[in-house]
């Protein structure tokens, strides 16, 4: 029974030491934010950067999105802005769709209402990055 009951525990630990390792980890979107989303928003996230100015757009200010929304990170808009899935019919250059670059393996990620959402890791690490840039209002 010691037996059983030890090998049951070791079981659990290693599948809560591989639960953990999957989370993204803050240099994973950071990477990501500056391979996807610096070259127009720059790499402070303050707008700027290099290739909206070329392109003549005025780029959002990523570290004040939850200033911009009563002090509240919207997690669920944001992730929606970065799929694409929100974008509306425009004329010219905007906002390109990045969800299906951010595909892969669905880690579970409370948008806010409670619910664990399957979602692709990483979209959750760049979701994560933009969350921990934020500035105060």
């Amino acid at each position: 029974m010691y037996r059983i009951m030890t090998a049951a525990c070791a079981g659990a630990l290693a599948l809560v030491a591989c639960t953990q390792a999957e989370m993204p980890q803050p240099q994973d979107g950071r990477a990501l934010y500056m391979q996807y989303c610096a070259a127009c928003h720059g790499p402070s996230g303050t707008g700027g950067g290099d290739l909206a100015e070329e392109m003549g757009l005025a780029a959002a200010d990523l570290t004040r999105i939850a200033a911009r929304n009563d002090g509240t990170f919207p997690r669920a808009q944001v992730l929606s802005k970065i799929d694409g899935y929100t974008h509306e019919a425009y004329d010219g250059p905007g906002m390109p769709e990045f969800g299906a670059l951010l595909q892969g393996d669905l880690i579970p990620l409370d948008t806010g209402d409670g619910t664990q959402t399957p979602t692709p890791r990483r979209m959750v690490a760049l979701l994560e990055y933009l969350e921990s840039i934020q500035t105060a209002p």
